[in-house]
């Protein structure tokens, strides 16, 4: 099949229209037009519905674009590897984690990233959906879960634990719990029951829920359960990595934590060789030795 005439037709479907197409193509419409019917012609059928406000696919047209669609990724995945030069980091990076990891651990690090590879675009997608790695929808992946996709190259990052935290204003306002119970009197804050979470996360959250919380605030990421801690609103659950960056947090009820929530990072097999992601592999673990070495230092003070 001529691969030309693919290009043509992906344009055409993504644009739904010949003229945009044309245009992203440098093409006029009637070349446009003459290369879709002749890819027609060569499959027998018919791949757009033409309509006055433009063009539709068919269902056959909608096979044709899942197809050239993953051509493309495998594409784009083989032209970034050849990009990657011996001796330099530059270009873009597909970079996927979840909202809190990402906005609360690794955006306020990137800036040391970006002062070693200035020419390095990151592109941070931040998520509780699990992109397809290997489909190209993102490059590199951040995630509290073993990935399960196969043909992925992972590494184990850390462990977590979702733990207990307040503000010392919040604790001189209302009282340190001494035990479990004593948070009946207090304001929970945590994710939602129904929010995409670890699942470590959540069997502490049902388990605080037994001792008749009378008062709560549920956020759908653990920004905002941060942020609610911060405002002095109550006792938040929270992940223990937020510690380094906020100092002035108090950990209550030391005892009560989840079980350990593992932090991986994984990229696809193809982009074994890739200078910029090994650029970001060693970032991320410089940083989660230093985060650790921190960690270490709070806990002997």
């Amino acid at each position: 099949m001529d691969w030309d005439k693919l290009r043509i037709f992906h344009a055409v479907a993504d644009a739904g229209s010949l003229t945009h197409a044309g245009d992203a193509l440098h093409l006029s419409q009637s070349a446009v037009s003459r290369q879709i019917r002749a890819l027609e012609e060569s499959l027998t059928t018919t791949l757009f519905h033409r309509h006055a406000r433009g063009l539709i696919l068919t269902e056959q047209g909608e096979l044709l674009f899942d197809a050239t669609q993953a051509m493309l990724k495998r594409i784009d995945a083989a032209t970034a590897r050849i990009r990657d030069s011996e001796e330099e980091v530059f270009g873009e990076l597909k970079v996927t984690t979840t909202q809190g990891f990402g906005v609360i651990w690794l955006a306020p690090r990137l800036a040391k990233l970006y002062e070693k590879y200035p020419d390095l675009n990151i592109d941070l997608m931040l998520e509780e959906r699990v992109l397809d790695l290997p489909m190209r929808e993102a490059d590199v992946a951040i995630r509290m879960k073993e990935p399960s996709q196969a043909d992925l190259i992972r590494k184990k990052l850390m462990t977590v634990r979702m733990r207990l935290y307040a503000t010392p204003e919040y604790l001189e306002q209302y009282g340190t719990p001494q035990t479990l119970e004593d948070i009946a009197g207090h304001r929970l804050i945590c994710q939602k029951s129904t929010a995409a979470q670890v699942a470590a996360g959540s069997n502490l959250i049902q388990m605080l829920y037994t001792y008749d919380v009378k008062s709560m605030l549920t956020v759908n990421n653990y920004f905002g359960v941060l942020q609610g801690v911060l405002s002095h609103l109550g006792i938040g659950v929270l992940p223990d990595y937020i510690i380094e960056d906020f100092p002035s947090v108090t950990r209550v009820l030391p005892e009560v934590e989840s079980g350990e929530v593992p932090v991986f990072l994984a990229y696809p097999e193809e982009l074994r060789q890739s200078k910029r992601v090994a650029a970001f592999r060693d970032f991320v673990q410089d940083e989660i030795i230093a985060h650790r070495k921190s960690l270490r230092a709070l806990g002997s003070t």
